[in-house]
């Protein structure tokens, strides 16, 4: 087995005769619960006395928030949350992360973050379709688990980091309005260290009436070919994985699943797909997922109509920590390496569009 992301490329063209295995690690462990209780007299009082001073901080910020909205002319704490859940441009979150908020007339809303460039939200009609794991971190330290998460040069493990590093460095802004705004990411000490290549992708968001429009454009602003592989590490919510289904051009397609050994070309007999298990799957040729929630009774179609060919579904089916009964994978791949001539780029485009069953 080579470690070299290219091995992939040669390894899944020979899906008859080779297996292989492009194990993702886990993204995190499940965090352990931790209680507060005591049964010392002393803890007690202390724990009454720390429950006493939180409510009455959470009066006093009641009372100044009600203020505010009033001094705004908002006749309500609520009306005021609704103005700025509406508002758009750039903002910084409770971590100190900065992130671009695109809202358009029917008060559709999506959240991108620079660090990572990663989506983060999509919310039609109130319905939130874009998941982040509860043990997400979001202050910077480690790349955001959830989102449309960018792994980019690199799918998996292979040469350099795993998923590559365009989902841990910071992107900027190169233009904005309310519904859309473009970033960039261009080559830094950190990226040259390990790929040392002359490349400028440039990764758009759109916020359309009807859907959730993205572009990953890659160039390659140098004169030696690179190769390079692509994908959105996508999370979607689901109301809890029983009541999801996956239709889409599954049936009669072979796929790894790296769930057995060190993984296993198997053939899919079914035209929608369900999660009763662990799944991590890679599904060469198959690029037209729709999801189906029965529980919110709600459809979003996964639209790939340029570059990214291939789908993996994954699902850390059992594992609290992370969430699993609230979320799936289902990412848009470009799985094959592309080799990007000198001067020449590509394109990767992605939509979202979400709809009633």
């Amino acid at each position: 087995k080579r470690t070299c992301f290219l091995s992939a490329h040669n390894t899944i063209s020979k899906i008859h005769t080779d297996t292989m295995k492009l194990s993702l690690a886990l993204l995190a462990s499940a965090f352990a619960a931790t209680s507060a209780f005591s049964p010392a007299a002393t803890k007690v009082s202390v724990t009454r006395s720390s429950s006493s001073l939180d409510a009455s901080r959470n009066r006093d910020k009641v009372a100044s928030r009600s203020k505010w909205a009033e001094s705004r002319g908002y006749g309500t704490v609520a009306e005021a949350d609704a103005e700025a859940e509406s508002a758009t441009g750039l903002m910084t979150n409770d971590e100190g992360l900065e992130y671009v908020r695109l809202a358009n007339a029917a008060g559709d809303t999506s959240d991108i973050y620079l660090y990572g460039g990663v989506v983060t939200s999509y919310k039609v009609g109130g319905q939130e379709y874009i998941a982040v794991r509860p043990d997400a971190k979001m202050d910077g330290s480690k790349p955001i688990s959830g989102g449309l998460s960018h792994c980019w040069p690199q799918f998996g493990p292979g040469e350099i980091q795993q998923h590559g590093f365009a989902r841990n460095v910071n992107w900027t802004v190169k233009s904005m309005t309310d519904t859309t705004v473009e970033l960039e990411m261009a080559p830094s000490d950190y990226t040259k260290e390990m790929w040392d290549k002359e490349f400028l992708c440039t990764f758009s968001v759109a916020l359309e009436d009807d859907k959730l429009s993205t572009k990953m454009f890659v160039e390659n602003k140098g004169e030696e070919s690179f190769d390079f592989q692509a994908a959105l590490h996508s999370y979607f919510t689901v109301s809890a994985i029983e009541n999801l289904s996956i239709a889409g051009s599954f049936a009669g397609k072979e796929f790894l699943n790296k769930m057995v050994g060190d993984g296993e070309m198997q053939t899919e007999d079914r035209e929608e797909i369900t999660i009763s298990e662990e799944y991590d799957r890679v599904y060469m040729g198959v690029n037209d997922p729709v999801l189906k929630d029965s529980g919110t009774g709600k459809t979003l179609t996964v639209m790939n109509t340029a570059g990214y060919e291939d789908t993996v579904l994954w699902n850390p089916f059992g594992n609290e920590g992370m969430g699993y009964n609230n979320f799936v994978c289902v990412e848009s791949v470009k799985f094959d390496p592309v080799t990007l001539e000198g001067g020449n780029s590509w394109t990767g485009d992605m939509a979202l569009k979400a709809g009633d069953l």
